[in-house]
């Protein structure tokens, strides 16, 4: 037989199992609830950025933060102000083609790029350079020496420097690409239009 001081104890040792058990139930139920909403706010990225990208005929391709977005076909491009072009390049991008600015020689991935295809302007995809007028200039920019077609670039007086240069813009949108000089004597042309990379995007054929 129990006595008295036994059944007090073994009352306890209830009290305590059955405040634990409560407690795990909880923990368990706010887990569960926090994997919940952690799916839901994946769910909603996944979202948003299968829904963050640029037409491309028919299909619709999620791009990288250095090619966010392109405005819609139905755009008046020679309308968009500054601010708005900053939100829809990424700072890099802006920095060449409204700002004038230079990319870092041997940085572009384009250097590498061995596929036949099309060069476009990266904020109104303009064709201005083709693969096949594409050449290793040894300098560390992307070389070319004739635009896709004529008239798909224009030629700018450019005295930043304290020397005359010719600053090729696109024609379109006036967007700055490089410059041209008449260095290369191995292509057809003599010229060699150096081109930022950050200022274009490959098509491949």
């Amino acid at each position: 037989m129990y006595n008295k001081k036994n059944i007090a104890g073994l009352i306890l040792l209830l009290v305590i199992l059955g405040v634990g058990l409560l407690g795990y139930n909880q923990k368990k139920s706010k887990t569960n609830e926090l994997t919940t909403n952690t799916t839901i706010e994946a769910a909603h990225s996944t979202e948003v950025v299968e829904n963050y990208g640029i037409s491309t005929g028919t299909t619709t391709t999620t791009i990288s933060e250095d090619q966010k977005n392109e405005p819609s076909k139905t755009t008046n491009l020679a309308l968009i102000t500054n601010p708005e072009w900053k939100k829809i390049l990424s700072p890099s991008q802006y920095a060449v083609l409204r700002e004038g600015a230079t990319e870092q020689p041997y940085t572009s991935p384009f250097l590498n790029e061995k596929r036949k295809g099309s060069y476009v302007t990266a904020d109104c995809g303009e064709l201005v350079f083709r693969s096949e007028q594409k050449f290793d200039s040894g300098t560390g920019w992307l070389s070319f020496y004739a635009p896709a077609t004529p008239g798909a670039v224009l030629e700018k007086k450019d005295n930043e420097l304290g020397l005359e240069r010719k600053e090729i813009v696109s024609a379109k949108c006036g967007s700055h690409l490089g410059h041209v000089f008449d260095d290369a004597p191995q292509t057809p042309t003599g010229l060699r239009y150096c081109i930022n990379g950050l200022a274009l995007r490959f098509i491949p054929d």
